[in-house]
């Protein structure tokens, strides 16, 4: 380090360090306050929560001294965190790469995390790839107190895990934030257990909210710069009134270390899951039956939503709470229990927040029209196969084809199932051929796949297609809104430009 301070001394001509001495000499009027970084009560708030953060110690049998398998987060391809956590977890499994030889008789693997107590009586709550698939837990408190942990319940869809251990006397807890009253620069600090070093403490500010980072269905991460780097999955991030308002659960780096890109689960979601895992010993979601896409701006135009919003029902659950409650396909929930649904992925997170069996207001916007619902909320079963369906009435008829919207189309027939082996529940129009040529190719359209319904009416003939097609025309639409099943009968729309 100091010769390479010495060759960038050496490296800047004494003109130029001249002139550096010559700014700082006309420049007294920059104040202490302003270069320190940070608020001056960090350090307040920091001595006040510290002993509330703990490390979370893990121990674990595994087959093979050389490769020891470390818990991972799993995320799903494309993550942005893939290549991190892959380079991360290889370096703790053994500090010798592929070139080690494995050792193959089973031995104990240890790895230290951080958690946080939020219940003097021994509720400590932490990530869930913290603890998992470990065979003992322990609790390390600021003061070097060991405690034997069992796990209450986990939730790996937010990777949240709440633990209970049994302590002599009180402990010192804390207490949750209003996540939803975060504001991006909004001073916060992060103490945990980096590198496996014992408790440290990091300030920053909040980047941005609402962040998804593809790695589960109910993303919606605090993202900050304060110093978030291995260890410290499962920590507490506090604001400045020294209440946690989220849990530190992943980091981008290329390296392992922080580069000031870092996630937390907010305390909302934090105090949802872990109060239903407290009272039930399990996650209870809301469950509504629906299959949603993203609504485009081609499809908001031709369901005449402006501007692009909510959240389209590409089909319905037969056996799901939004059927009865008269949600159908084509819908687009733009409300849902007085939040606004912005866009698709809003949905999911906000229905799984909400009480099951709720008696909850939804509002759809059906051919230009708002109108509302109420539906009594199911459970979500996190093994539940989703099927939607819809069923058109019309019968079937003789192949006939024609080219339209870029697409070879037949009718229906028992040939073409067997052909593409679609699903004898599925009916309506099916796609033979596409022209490399037309939009159509640019969709998520193949040969074999079915147009149910087209503008949310349903087409059992090539003719019905053609038919409403010149319809669309004449009104002066520039696209066409298809309903479309694959051939396993998965559902989804496709707005196609009229040529």
């Amino acid at each position: 380090m100091a010769r390479l301070l010495t060759a960038f001394a050496h490296a800047i001509r004494q003109p130029a360090l001249s002139a550096i001495a010559a700014a700082a000499i006309a420049l007294p009027a920059l104040s202490t306050p302003a270069l320190a970084r940070g608020p001056e009560n960090i350090a307040d708030v920091a001595e006040k929560v510290i002993d509330a953060v703990v490390n979370i110690s893990t121990s674990q049998k595994v087959e093979g001294g050389g490769r020891a398998a470390t818990p991972t987060p799993q995320l799903p391809p494309g993550s942005p965190f893939e290549e991190f956590f892959e380079e991360f977890f290889k370096n703790r499994r053994g500090q010798g790469g592929d070139n080690q030889t494995p050792n193959r008789s089973p031995r104990r693997v240890n790895s230290l995390g951080s958690g946080f107590i939020v219940d003097a009586a021994g509720v400590v709550i932490t990530n869930n790839h913290v603890i998992a698939e470990a065979d003992e837990i322990t609790v390390i408190l600021t003061d070097g107190t060991r405690l034997k942990a069992e796990v209450v319940g986990r939730d790996s869809k937010t990777d949240l895990a709440v633990l209970r251990v049994k302590p002599t006397k009180p402990l010192k807890a804390v207490k949750f934030g209003d996540s939803d009253k975060v504001r991006l620069g909004e001073w916060v600090i992060a103490i945990g257990n980096p590198f496996s070093l014992g408790g440290s403490v990091t300030a920053g500010i909040v980047s941005a909210r609402n962040r998804d980072i593809n790695s589960g269905p109910y993303d919606n991460y605090i993202q900050t710069d304060a110093a978030i780097n291995r260890g410290n999955s499962g920590g507490p991030l506090f604001n400045l009134d020294g209440d946690v308002i989220g849990v530190n659960t992943a980091i981008i780096s290329p390296s392992g270390g922080s580069i000031g890109i870092g996630f937390a689960v907010p305390s909302k979601v934090v105090q949802t899951v872990t109060s239903s895992i407290q009272q039930f010993g399990e996650i209870r979601r809301g469950w509504l039956g629906v299959k949603i896409q993203q609504v485009t701006d081609e499809i908001a135009e031709s369901l005449n939503l402006k501007p692009a919003r909510g959240a389209l029902v590409a089909g319905i659950d037969d056996k799901g709470p939004a059927k009865p409650a008269g949600i159908e396909a084509g819908d687009v929930i733009i409300k849902f229990d007085g939040k606004d649904i912005k866009e698709m992925r809003d949905l999911p997170r906000i229905v799984a927040d909400t009480a099951v069996n709720k008696d909850v207001e939804v509002i759809i916007v059906r051919k230009g029209k708002e109108e509302k619902k109420i539906v009594r909320l199911g459970r979500l079963e996190d093994d539940k196969p989703v099927k939607a369906s819809v069923t058109p009435k019309a019968p079937e008829e003789k192949s006939v084809v024609q080219k339209s919207l870029g697409l070879q189309l037949s009718g229906m027939n028992d040939d073409l199932r067997k052909k593409y082996k679609i699903k004898d529940s599925i009916k309506g129009v099916v796609i033979t051929g596409i022209d490399a040529a037309s939009a159509a190719a640019d969709k998520r359209l193949a040969a074999g796949s079915t147009i149910v319904a087209i503008e949310q009416e349903q087409v059992t003939a090539p003719a019905d297609v053609q038919r409403r097609v010149d319809s669309l025309k004449k009104a002066g639409k520039k696209t066409a809104l298809l309903l479309v099943a694959t051939a396993e009968g998965d559902m989804l729309f496709v707005a196609l430009p009229i040529e």
